[in-house]
């Protein structure tokens, strides 16, 4: 019995360093965690459904935040990148929240983080919730 507490509590002690340690492997999105064609889908769309509230220039206006420069990285930076998709997934468009496709909003975020320099890559921003956790919005772009 003893050494069925001690594999178990051998186990339980593993298991935390290992998800310790998946907590700590986040990939920041300065190393281009999005592809150029990506953002410009994304700004094709930023353009027809959400410059009207949030402006040409991405700078906001009225209750609508602005998505670029010091207000963006005041709000995300630290955050995953998932924490963004939800926000925009769950309340965007302001007159029909929630009604946007997961590649509409990963391709909108693209363009967000192109529009607030971060630099494409190769591979595409994915669209699977548990890969956007480990999606850093860093501020060291």
């Amino acid at each position: 019995m003893k050494l069925f507490f001690t594999f178990l509590l051998a186990t339980i002690i593993g298991g935390a360093v290992l998800v310790t340690l998946h907590a700590q492997a986040s990939t920041p999105a300065s190393s281009g965690v999005y592809t150029t064609e990506q953002a410009a889908r994304g700004s094709e769309f930023y353009q027809s459904k959400c410059s009207s509230c949030h402006g040409n220039d991405l700078s906001g206006g009225g209750t609508s935040p602005g998505l670029a420069g010091p207000d963006f990285t005041a709000k995300w930076s630290g955050r995953p990148v998932a924490a963004l998709f939800d926000s925009i997934h769950t309340s965007m468009p302001s007159d029909h929240p929630g009604t946007l496709t997961t590649q509409q909003v990963v391709d909108l975020i693209a363009f967000l983080l192109k529009a607030n320099s971060f630099p494409a890559g190769k591979i595409e921003l994915p669209g699977n919730a548990d890969r956007l956790k480990t999606i850093l919005i860093d501020s060291d772009q």
